[in-house]
């Protein structure tokens, strides 16, 4: 009999690279969502669909039915997701649930959330292990109601709960797409991009596909633990502007700038910091005996094709909503091309 795998909140990107994997190997997959965002017919045809809130605790009861093998859940953001679901254990055989890498801390306390520059910027290692101290649970932020949910989870005994913290996610499918800081830079014909410390920053990635591999892994493998997730050998600024440069055909020249990464400078792009932050997947290879399928490199193309294809004849905003908010100012060049003329004397 097939095992039975219920993706909640799995409309997005995650869900529509790890149902087909799933399928694949034999699984039953239904993937429940509020319907904000369109399914595609083929995710249609690899999985059931259903349409319910996750704050009404009835319907996700009723949706559950005699139980499933694995829940994983992309949409837990605070402690009362986890004191949810472990009200329904006895219909869950294991949990797998999405965190963040966001939620180490340096020896000193400093985070990601609170970071603007060099000065208040974590000092962590190269790589992250699992084993790394994190912030405190508590209501303030988006990565202490994660850690507020890994807490509950790790606690308690009712059910195997995986907990995966992954990097900057990115693949098709996504609402936060930082590969548009470039690709609209391409399709507005830019002639150059500024990179503040010289496109030196490293900050890890996450392909959907690599993720969804740790996923399947994990459903196949049900336990108690917390598992990195993230790309192999993370590329600079850098590099990710050429493998977006190279999957958009475009030659543009690169201002390598001095200035550091920090908010509101010049070529501060979604992946610049000014200090590696990288995970470490040791764990997840020993535990698993996980292997990433693919690179940021290899994947670019078809994000990029992807984004392209998604806001044409759109307005972006109107597709990209997280990129909106990210990027609500990354696309004003003036200041970009005042800095050129003064470079150039021109």
């Amino acid at each position: 009999m097939a095992k039975t795998a219920f993706l909640l909140g799995g409309s997005g990107q995650t869900g529509r690279a790890l149902a087909p994997r799933l399928v694949d190997r034999g699984w039953n997959v239904t993937v429940a969502s509020r319907g904000e965002r369109p399914v595609s017919d083929e995710l249609r045809d690899q999985a059931r669909i259903v349409q319910l809130d996750r704050e009404d605790d009835e319907a996700l009861r009723s949706a559950l039915g005699d139980g499933i093998d694995v829940l994983v859940d992309f949409v837990a953001f605070g402690a009362s997701h986890a004191k949810q679901l472990l009200s329904h254990a006895g219909s869950i055989g294991s949990l797998i649930v999405l965190s963040s890498s966001s939620v180490y801390a340096d020896e000193k306390g400093r985070t990601l959330d609170e970071a603007t520059g060099p000065a208040d910027f974590p000092e962590l290692p190269v790589p992250i292990s699992e084993r790394q101290r994190t912030v405190e649970p508590s209501d303030a932020t988006y990565s202490t109601k994660k850690v507020a949910i890994e807490r509950r989870l790790l606690a308690q005994d009712h059910v195997p709960a995986t907990i995966v913290r992954p990097g900057a996610i990115h693949g098709p499918g996504g609402i936060l797409a930082r590969e548009w800081y470039f690709v609209k830079r391409a399709l507005d014909g830019r002639k150059y991009v500024p990179l503040a410390d010289r496109g030196a920053g490293r900050f890890q990635t996450t392909s959907t596909k690599n993720l969804a591999e740790l996923l399947l892994l994990a459903a196949e493998r049900p336990g108690t633990r917390v598992l990195n997730c993230g790309d192999p050998d993370p590329l600079t600024v850098l590099e990710i502007a050429r493998a977006i440069a190279k999957a958009m055909e475009v030659d543009w020249a690169e201002v390598l700038l001095a200035n550091p990464a920090a908010d509101g400078e010049i070529g501060m792009t979604p992946w610049s910091v000014p200090r590696p932050f990288t995970l470490d997947m040791t764990e997840a290879e020993v535990v698993l005996g996980y292997r990433p399928v693919t690179t940021y490199a290899e994947s670019a193309p078809e994000t990029s094709r992807w984004v392209v294809g998604a806001t044409r004849g759109r307005d972006w905003r109107d597709v990209l909503t997280g990129s909106a908010e990210m990027m609500a100012n990354d696309f004003e060049y003036a200041a970009e091309d005042e800095l050129l003329r003064g470079f150039t004397g021109g």
